[in-house]
């Protein structure tokens, strides 16, 4: 019996120019590059590694919060505060990077770029991965968890 050849199918070219696009492309991150150029019209600190920049919009306070990675605030920002937890609130949206957060309950969440956010007071909170975190945040200053709505401290629902 003699074989026959069957010729093989050439790819098409959409196909080959896929191929070739695609292999030699880098893959992307998930986390946002973001441009940390200076908010206009707000005052900018840096307390704890952390830069902050503060502007007024009405009585509440608009921040820009940028975590560097590897921050984690009971060892970054604890001593500067002077509490064993963070008690402030926070609302507002993660526009880039990765954090961690945890109770002292063992409750802990993750929240990953791009996320709204709401943190009730008294938590530990850290940078996942290798890109910083930043928080773009609304706050009534000591006010924040009254007039947001917040608990007053973390609990299950």
């Amino acid at each position: 019996m003699a074989r026959t050849k069957v010729p093989k199918r050439k790819a098409s070219r959409t196909a080959k120019a896929a191929k070739r696009t695609t292999a030699h492309r880098p893959r992307r991150s998930r986390a946002a590059v973001v441009p940390i150029e200076p908010v206009r019209g707000a005052t900018r600190s840096d307390v704890g590694g952390v830069r902050l920049e503060i502007g007024r919009a009405g009585a509440a306070r608009v921040k820009r919060v940028v975590y560097p990675a590897g921050f984690r605030w009971s060892v970054d920002m604890k001593p500067a505060v002077g509490t064993d937890l963070c008690m402030h609130g926070h609302v507002g949206f993660l526009a880039s990077g990765a954090i961690r957060i945890e109770y002292p309950d063992g409750c802990a969440l993750e929240l990953v770029a791009p996320q709204v956010v709401a943190i009730e007071p008294g938590h530990d909170g850290a940078v996942i991965g290798d890109a910083p975190a930043v928080l773009i945040e609304l706050d009534f200053e000591k006010a924040t968890v009254e007039r947001l709505g917040l608990p007053t401290a973390h609990r299950h629902v």
